[in-house]
């Protein structure tokens, strides 16, 4: 049964994570919100938050292997996993803004996370390595100075329309109410199931979470994004990955740790480094061997390096 309920926690979260989103945008948009503002507030954590949800419950259960390496792998997957496929269907051309200000901010948060998960051993103390409350409000200060930047640039592009339908406010109300249930008890169902497969399994949690976990999670924007390639639309690829990564270290790591202070696994340092390693290849795919062009060669690159990141995984499993 539990096994069912893991599977069955994945659509609860998706579909949750659709409800949610789509009920608060009818609201925003019936009280007359703009679309800017919708796309970065409400999209924005709409597409973070099952890994928000997977995050909380499994801090507060005690399974900090999971929490972290849920958002240790989910950055991982979005660029060799969800890049390299997008880059597979159509050649990604990236504007001045994503090459220059966002990618580096993804090496920068990538960086941010391995000074926070390992201060402790750089301060040479005694005790073992742990996200802190007060590195979770370094974090949170991160998103929030993103977010100036995302509203800043906001007003000096022309934005494109978002269709998005508008609901009654009881229908809308209900969605979110909806989305909520559905996170909550699909996010308790994979945590569950991940400690359970786990232990059956003799793999370690952070091992599920890494690569299952970070998959399912990361659903919303793989098909966002292939979506968005098959259409030739590579600033809603690019952005909507770059733009995950950054939510999920700064918002989602940082209330996590808020909330609730994050012992960090030191073996979770390979997934760390091969995060930053991602963000840092990306950014030189970027200069060569056309400027601001993600080839299809550079997309299989990435994919295969990905199988790799599994296979390795696995291995050491």
């Amino acid at each position: 049964m539990i096994y069912v309920l893991f599977v069955v926690g994945f659509v609860f979260l998706i579909y949750g994570a659709n409800f949610l989103v789509d009920g608060a945008a009818s609201l925003a948009r019936k009280y007359r919100v703009s679309n800017i503002v919708i796309g970065l507030t409400i999209v924005a954590l709409g597409t973070s938050s099952p890994e928000l949800v997977v995050n909380l419950i499994a801090s507060f259960q005690g399974n900090e292997d999971v929490a972290l390496g849920n958002i240790l792998g989910s950055n991982v997957s979005n660029i060799l996993l969800i890049l390299g496929v997008s880059a597979l269907i159509f050649p990604l051309t990236v504007n001045d803004n994503t090459k220059w200000k966002e990618v580096p901010l993804s090496i920068l948060a990538a960086g941010v996370l391995a000074i926070v998960a390992n201060d402790a051993l750089i301060d040479g103390k005694a005790f073992s390595p742990t996200v802190t409350r007060s590195d979770g409000i370094i974090l949170v200060a991160f998103f929030l100075l993103f977010m100036h930047y995302a509203f800043s640039i906001s007003r000096n592009k022309n934005t494109v329309e978002m269709e998005i339908r508008v609901f009654s406010p009881l229908k809308s109300w209900l969605m979110i109410l909806a989305g909520i249930v559905g996170l909550v008890l699909g996010g308790k169902w994979i945590v569950d199931g991940a400690v359970v497969i786990a232990g059956n399994l003799g793999m370690s949690e952070a091992l599920i979470s890494l690569t299952i976990i970070a998959i399912g999670t990361s659903l919303p924007e793989l098909a966002t994004c292939v979506v968005a390639a098959m259409k030739r639309n590579p600033d809603i690829v690019i952005g909507n990955v770059i733009g995950s990564n950054i939510f999920n270290v700064f918002f989602v790591l940082g209330t996590s740790a808020i909330i609730k202070p994050l012992p960090f696994n030191t073996t979770l340092n390979f997934d760390v480094y091969t995060g930053i390693i991602a963000c840092l290849l990306l950014f030189a795919f970027l200069f060569f061997p056309r400027k601001k062009v993600l080839e299809r060669w550079q997309g299989g690159v990435l994919l295969i390096l990905y199988i790799l990141y599994i296979g390795i995984l696995v291995y050491k499993g």
